[in-house]
């Protein structure tokens, strides 16, 4: 696997170098880990170290104020508006920021585009970076040494196990998140709905579709685009 960042962004493919600069137990953390973390955060509020409220209002942020349907909004603009997918695909950073979605681990975005020819598929090999302003916070099974090995070497079983089923001719890229870069993925926008506005678009786009697992919501009785049954 090259280098994701070392001459730009590239898919990976063939022998696997990391860009990482933090380290990481490739295993899942064992469950007594959750509980250090529980007993810790007791001691921290029981010592008036740290309030109980604003963890709560952190984790209700990530949870229900900056998640997927921040991504969504991006993808939505996109399909909408060539003008803006042109500098989406250009400059990521900037143009999500545009939209005021910016923050910790959203500092360096790039987002890969499918098509009729080209399936994108991300993954953190390592650990879970992830693009939280655009997508909130990582699912369980993004995390796992499951997904996080098999996407490399098994894309099409794991888009299989989705649910996505992707043609053979069909070219599959997969994309090494680091600390230094986040991936999104651009779902193709379903047939039937040019003339869409932005927040039926939106209403289209999954946390999964733009991770690359499976494809947009496809509009009542029809088939989602780009995925054979």
């Amino acid at each position: 696997m090259n280098d994701a960042h070392r001459d730009g962004p590239k898919p990976t493919g063939g022998s696997h170098v990391h860009g990482h600069d933090h380290a990481h137990d490739h295993t899942e953390p064992p469950a007594e880990i959750e509980l250090r973390v529980k007993a810790l955060e007791s001691l921290l509020v029981d010592k008036g170290l740290v309030d109980p409220a604003a963890l709560d209002a952190l984790i209700d942020t990530y949870e229900h104020k900056i998640g997927p349907q921040n991504g969504a909004r991006v993808v939505a603009r996109a399909w909408a508006d060539p003008a803006f997918k042109a500098a989406l695909l250009e400059d990521a950073t900037a143009a999500i920021a545009s939209f005021g979605f910016t923050g910790r681990q959203g500092e360096h975005m790039v987002v890969v585009e499918n098509t009729d020819t080209i399936h994108n598929l991300v993954v953190c090999t390592l650990c879970s970076c992830y693009p939280w302003p655009v997508l909130g916070l990582p699912p369980v099974w993004y995390k796992s040494a499951p997904y996080r090995s098999r996407a490399v070497s098994d894309p099409r079983g794991v888009l299989a196990e989705f649910g996505a089923s992707v043609g053979d001719d069909v070219e599959i890229r997969v994309w090494d998140s680091t600390s230094e870069m986040r991936y999104l993925v651009l779902p193709q926008q379903p047939a039937g709905t040019d003339n869409w506005d932005e927040d039926q678009l939106a209403a289209l786009v999954t946390r999964n579709s733009m991770i690359g697992v499976e494809p947009a919501r496809a509009p009542d009785g029809a088939k989602a685009h780009g995925v054979k049954s």
